[in-house]
């Protein structure tokens, strides 16, 4: 019997291995997890730190490339694949999914489509050149704000990543960031915020979600209090990755 493949999709400024402990936990579960990284990314996050925008380093890429690096993926398994994306990545598994791609999706804390706005200081790319660049107090201060310093620490070391300066503009900008949330065909989507989320603040997602709201194809909203844009790899990653296999249960999606 075919086991259902998950294939996560990381985000900006952060590395394909964030989703370690998710790719464990659904594999316990009885899914076929995958967590490949972005075209060119480095095999570390320490080297993408090192290398930054020399060759082998951070690549110069958009999100039309990226959706499609990993539409290709998606289309390459033997059965649609469940799609979970963090951030960006929760941007393209939208995009995917109403582009008919993939069994069902969950957008954790999604970058927003179709011109919802992302405002405030917050989101502004620093410095310049062609990547966008987080230091340790400023990963904290947008990520890891609901941890404390040492576990920020932490998690900046061992995930952190330079993003493609062109990719981060793409999205402030609204350039490809067009979903189709009226297709009444595509598979059922979860959407979910943390409420102290200072990089993609809860009103950004619940206004997307009500973006969904036409259409006839299943969609839900999570809201988990006091958790930051950090809730796919702090130390409370579980119960967030527990209500995920506990939604697609619901919707009738199983490991085999």
């Amino acid at each position: 019997m075919i086991r259902t493949p998950v294939l996560f999709i990381h985000g900006v400024w952060l590395h394909a291995s964030s989703w370690e402990c998710w790719a464990e936990h659904f594999t316990g579960h009885g899914y076929l997890a995958h967590a490949p990284g972005w075209p060119g990314e480095p095999a570390t996050a320490r080297e993408a730190r090192e290398v930054r925008g020399g060759p082998g380093g951070v690549p110069d890429l958009g999100l039309d490339e990226l959706t499609g690096h990993y539409a290709g993926i998606a289309r390459s398994f033997e059965v649609p694949p469940v799609l979970v994306g963090h951030s960006v990545g929760g941007l393209v598994v939208q995009h995917l999914l109403g582009d008919g791609v993939g069994r069902a999706a969950v957008a954790l804390a999604p970058a927003p489509i179709n011109e919802v706005e992302l405002r405030g200081r917050e989101c502004a790319p620093e410095g310049a050149g062609g990547v966008v660049e987080l230091s340790a107090p400023r990963f904290r201060e947008l990520i890891g704000n609901t941890v404390g310093p040492e576990e920020a620490e932490r998690l900046h070391e061992r995930y952190a990543v330079p993003a493609p300066r062109r990719l981060v503009e793409d999205v402030l900008l609204h350039r490809s960031t067009a979903v189709d949330t009226a297709n009444p065909a595509r598979g059922p989507l979860l959407l979910v915020s943390g409420q102290e989320d200072r990089l993609v603040p809860d009103r950004v997602t619940r206004t997307v979600y009500k973006q969904y709201g036409d259409s006839t194809a299943p969609t839900d909203l999570k809201q988990f209090a006091d958790r930051g844009h950090s809730l796919t790899i702090d130390s409370g990653w579980r119960p967030v990755a527990d209500h995920v296999l506990g939604w697609l249960t619901e919707r009738g999606i199983r490991p085999r």
